[in-house]
């Protein structure tokens, strides 16, 4: 996959991300931003690997959510808690798997077929 429509989906990501913050706020913009916050790791491990499978990438953009997720038991240094959180909340881990779920059947639609090995 090229990596120009991986970039473009990143920043819209990003964008529906503020998006969602700047719109709403409560529980709909927590959670939206935690199934996005999972489709941005998604974009992020395919710019790395191009050519991984929308289920490897799907599991490993869940599991570094959720391992991020698990970390918030422990101490987050304070700088690092804009971006990995402070506070272990069970639900975020359901809405986690539903990022990576969307992205990888977004991947698995739009990106082209491969040749049978």
């Amino acid at each position: 996959m090229s990596r120009l429509p991986v970039l473009v989906v990143a920043a819209l990501t990003v964008v529906a991300g503020l998006g969602v913050r700047a719109l709403w706020d409560g529980p709909v913009a927590k959670y939206a931003g935690d199934a996005l916050y999972t489709v941005l790791i998604y974009a992020l491990i395919v710019l790395a690997w191009r050519h991984v499978r929308p289920v490897v990438a799907a599991l490993l953009a869940a599991g570094l959510s959720w391992a991020i997720e698990f970390a918030q038991l422990g101490e987050i240094p304070a700088v690092l808690r804009p971006l990995l959180g402070s506070t272990f909340n069970p639900p975020d881990l359901f809405w986690y798997a539903v990022g990576a779920a969307a992205a990888c059947a977004l991947h698995a639609r739009f990106s082209p077929a491969r040749p049978p090995s």
